[in-house]
């Protein structure tokens, strides 16, 4: 029994209940992508060329690095604290 809460504790809930969601959301992003004419194999290839870049540019990198940092944080960031600022209402209810 320790087992199976270790295990919920670690997904978030029962195994069922966190297939269903990850299926869904997985669903949504993918038919998003899709939309956007990305494919899997695509962003593949993206990684793959970012870090030959990376490679390629010695240390030159870190100031493409910074940057790349930098244009992912001007989303994540606010979505982080919106996320965290939804969270804290919810929970005092």
């Amino acid at each position: 029994m320790a087992s199976n809460n270790t295990l919920e504790n670690f997904l978030g809930g029962s195994p069922l209940n966190t297939f269903a969601r990850l299926f869904f959301i997985s669903l949504v992003v993918g038919a998003l992508l899709m939309w956007l004419d990305l494919r899997p194999i695509d962003i593949f290839r993206g990684v793959q060329a970012f870090f030959d870049r990376i490679y390629q540019l010695g240390f030159g990198a870190v100031r493409e690095l910074f940057a790349y940092v930098l244009a992912g944080a001007v989303f994540v960031v606010p979505a982080w604290l919106i996320l965290r600022l939804v969270n804290m209402t919810g929970s005092k209810r």
